[in-house]
């Protein structure tokens, strides 16, 4: 371990052991006996990592905590106290302490805690500055050329009023291509509303929709509008088309046609001045096996189509996909060795899971730089060659394919608990060509259909 490492403790015996500490793995000790001398030396020059007490004679620790993290921001902070307790642990990692020791010190898990502190300083000063990204008016970020084609196509839509229907994997962004239409589209300033059709029981959907009148069935004891009627001139976004009841499907069909609908028991017709955005992760086109939606009803939503790429097939965007979920994140970049993880995994949940890991890890790591240590074991093991995949002696085409597939399978299988169906579908495939990758792999088992 290389670097200065300021001991800001009160007792002169505890003071000078941990100063031959710090000295024994290669470090500077920078000693003070309080608050007030560890300013002149902050002041004064650069340090790597603090040790700072709590209970101090001349101020509290916790508060110069909250100090330092403004005037020396990026230096790990390791606050070691005789007092352990709930309440100080909590406040102390709230306010950005990179670890929380009691004393007396387990000298094993000091010189850990001082070398990974350390490490991680010079990670920061070593990161590479985060890409530039301008100012966006929503969360989609990408400079591949799979993204510029849908950039291409949501411009082309915008401008337009017909049905648009969006495509792609659960995780890669469909609403928020949805409310980008609607952003950049004449109906910009009118509602934006979005119903989610997978998270409403079949019975509750149609007056959703269409709103019902009073008495229309028990419970209705007032009129009430759909969402329909919300975004009269605006956008309306129905998620999880995929998932919609086929009767259902069919009085839709008909207000795409007609352009009007009744609330339930009502018999005045409404005519419906929303657009109508749909969005699915199921295979929806006429003649795939599989197929959700009506024919009728897929070529009336799919006047314009977006399909949105999975994250696999995307990954240059990654790094700045990355800088813009740290945006407003203490941790601004990841290590280059973390970096190559994030590269390296399959994301089967797509931007969405890469999300989630990022943030995570940005609260979880205790400095400005995320680290292989600071993300999920899955990651982790990203760039390790998984079992059975081609050494270096088998470097074919179909042996590197064959090994890539029969680890998306089985991560597939992981996250759906075992289910094939929702396996398939994580994976974008029909059910009966994953049974037969199952087989060919050697992944088989009982149907669970």
């Amino acid at each position: 371990m290389t670097g200065a490492v300021l001991i800001v403790e009160d007792e002169p015996g505890l003071r000078a052991g941990l100063a031959d500490v710090v000295r024994t793995m290669g470090g500077e000790p920078l000693p003070a006996a309080g608050v007030t001398e560890a300013r002149a030396i902050v002041a004064a020059r650069a340090v790597d990592c603090v040790l700072l007490d709590i209970r101090l004679r001349d101020g509290d620790g916790l508060d110069y905590l909250t100090e330092l993290r403004s005037s020396a921001r990026g230096v790990p902070v390791i606050v070691a106290t005789a007092y352990g307790d709930s309440e100080r642990t909590i406040r102390a990692m709230r306010d950005g302490a990179f670890d929380y020791l009691t004393k007396p010190f387990d000298l094993t898990a000091l010189r850990a805690t001082l070398e990974r502190a350390v490490n991680l300083r010079a990670l920061a000063q070593q990161a590479p500055p985060a890409p530039d990204l301008p100012e966006v008016r929503q969360d989609l970020v990408g400079s591949s050329a799979a993204m510029l084609a849908v950039w291409k196509m949501i411009g082309r839509a915008a401008g337009s009023t017909a049905p648009v229907l969006v495509t792609g994997e659960t995780g890669t962004g469909k609403e928020l291509v949805a409310r980008a239409i609607h952003i950049y589209s004449p109906r910009a300033r009118a509602p934006f509303v979005a119903i989610n059709l997978a998270a409403l029981p079949p019975t509750l959907i149609e007056s959703e929709l269409f709103g019902h009148e009073r008495g229309a069935f028990t419970g209705a004891t007032a009129r009430r509008s759909g969402r329909f009627e919300a975004a009269a001139g605006g956008t309306l976004f129905l998620d999880e088309i995929g998932d919609l009841d086929p009767a259902l499907q069919a009085k839709l069909l008909r207000v795409v046609q007609e352009g009007t609908y009744e609330r339930v028991g009502g018999d005045d017709s409404i005519a419906a001045d929303a657009r109508i955005i749909a969005a699915t992760n199921r295979p929806v086109r006429p003649g795939v096996p599989g197929a959700a939606l009506r024919e009728e009803l897929y070529y009336r939503l799919a006047v314009i189509e977006i399909e949105l790429p999975p994250l696999r097939a995307r990954p240059s965007d990654i790094p700045l996909l990355v800088a813009h979920a740290l945006r407003g994140h203490s941790a601004r970049a990841v290590s280059e060795a973390a970096m190559q993880r994030l590269l390296a995994n399959p994301w089967l949940g797509n931007v969405r899971e890469l999300f989630h890991v990022l943030e995570r890890a940005a609260v979880l790591c205790g400095g400005e730089v995320i680290d292989v240590g600071d993300l999920p074991e899955s990651v982790r093991a990203a760039a390790a060659p998984p079992p059975g995949a081609p050494d270096d002696d088998d470097l074919t085409l179909n042996a590197a394919v064959a090994a890539l597939e029969k680890r998306l399978i089985a991560r597939a299988l992981e996250r759906a608990k075992g289910n094939r169906s929702a396996a398939a579908r994580l994976l974008g495939i029909g059910r009966p060509q994953l049974y037969a990758k199952l087989q060919e792999h050697g992944l088989g088992g009982p149907r669970d259909d």
